[in-house]
């Protein structure tokens, strides 16, 4: 066998080998690793018959979606949600990312509304097709344009910084495949409303948003 047969075929073996960050990602979803649990890695290893490298990718990428928390010296435990954190960072988004409804309507063009068409569209696909994890990135996409859209960057990095004071959200709440859909439609919704220049109905579809309501 030559290097790019054997090349061919280790691509081959990878792409039939579940990616461990979904495994241990739907087995905390699904409460089968509780909140507060600690993670393994050896245990991992058995768990899902993969060795240490894939274990520790596959943690260290849950670590940047905050489904998982890192204490060093000690090891990986899974993320227990604060509720009151969660509550008040929510009611901090509802009140940053409402005041610019007015921008986002104003500045969005014909393209730019086409652009988050696609990006709603395509999250809808994924509930179908994708795995949580695709779908954790098309919402985030989708959010980032949206709030791009009211022209201040350091209002786009600021709210990102303060999402990662929480667990990922609205990824920890997908606990069903309804929420999911809903927040597909959610969406397709506030595409309407900017399409439509309504600044009230995207105000009020992005606090419902915000708030999984």
């Amino acid at each position: 066998m030559n290097s790019l047969e054997a090349e061919a075929t280790a691509r081959a073996k990878e792409a039939e080998t579940p990616d461990v960050t979904e495994l241990i990602l739907q087995d905390i979803l699904a409460g089968r690793l509780p909140p507060g649990t600690w993670l393994k890695q050896i245990d991992l290893e058995r768990r899902y018959n993969c060795t240490r490298p894939e274990v520790r990718r596959a943690l260290d990428r849950l670590v940047q979606k905050r489904l998982v928390e890192h204490v060093p010296n000690r090891g990986y435990h899974v993320h227990e949600q604060d509720g009151r954190r969660a509550q008040e960072v929510s009611d901090i988004r509802v009140i940053l990312e409402t005041a610019v409804s007015d921008r986002i309507v104003a500045n969005a063009g014909e393209d730019d509304v086409a652009n988050l068409r696609a990006l709603a569209s395509r999250f809808d696909e994924l509930v179908l097709t994708g795995t949580m994890l695709e779908l954790y990135e098309a919402n985030l996409a989708f959010h980032r344009h949206l709030l791009a859209l009211a022209g201040n960057q350091e209002l786009v990095e600021l709210i990102t910084e303060i999402r990662q004071r929480t667990s990922s959200a609205p990824v920890s709440q997908w606990r069903t495949r309804a929420r999911i859909e809903q927040s597909g439609h959610e969406h397709q919704l506030m595409v309407d409303a900017i399409e439509k220049r309504d600044v009230d109905m995207l105000k009020e579809l992005t606090r419902r948003h915000i708030l999984q309501a």
